[in-house]
């Protein structure tokens, strides 16, 4: 139990895929220009990382390491099918924003990484933690990364369809925070001080 609980702590802050590793950035810098949209993409990484990790893992013992990539890939390409049509189907209106990046994840560097050097090396219990935690660091990264654009790009945050500020904080919207631009300015920003409170820890 011990073990599986460090495969899950690991991916959510000594491995963090967004602020420790740098991996699947595209929709990372892409998607968060609002909280429920980096949530929802999260949702949607979970699934899919938890997921092939299992049957990845699983099923590893007749899987010929000479096409394991191609395996894998088919694995993925399957949940990522399945999240791609029940939130076509049950949320429309969320399909549409997040677009081109559901399918993506077929080739997020995050989950294809996980399937190599994890979960075709460990048993199941230990690779669904692993994917779990993976996947769970990655939507609090990418629901960190948003609010802050959210909130200094339109003075408010919106959860669940309501406004947490009611008419928004006193301040002026910075519009380049949701812009493209926002993006690169907050990653940095928060690496910066990620970076910053890892000094002083030492």
């Amino acid at each position: 139990m011990g073990r599986l609980v460090k495969d899950f702590y690991n991916g959510i802050l000594p491995e963090n895929p967004v602020f420790r590793l740098l991996l699947g950035m595209c929709p990372v810098l892409a998607v968060t220009t609002a909280v429920a949209n980096g949530f929802w993409m999260g949702m949607a990484v979970i699934f899919v990382l938890t997921c092939s990790n299992v049957i990845i893992s699983a099923v590893r013992p007749f899987i010929p390491r000479q096409i394991r990539i191609p395996c894998f890939i088919v694995v993925i390409a399957t949940f990522v099918t399945i999240v791609d049509l029940v939130m076509h189907a049950f949320l429309p209106g969320m399909y549409e924003i997040l677009g081109i990046f559901i399918p993506l994840i077929v080739v997020n560097c995050i989950i294809l990484a996980r399937a190599e050097a994890f979960a075709s090396r460990n048993p199941v219990p230990r690779a669904a933690a692993d994917g779990l935690g993976m996947g769970v660091g990655f939507t609090v990264a990418l629901v960190v990364i948003a609010a802050v654009r959210e909130l200094l790009g339109t003075g408010n945050l919106v959860v669940a369809g309501r406004a947490l500020f009611g008419a928004g904080l006193p301040i002026d919207p910075a519009l380049v925070m949701i812009l493209p631009p926002g993006a690169f300015i907050t990653m940095g920003i928060l690496l910066g001080a990620l970076n910053l409170v890892g000094k002083k820890k030492e």
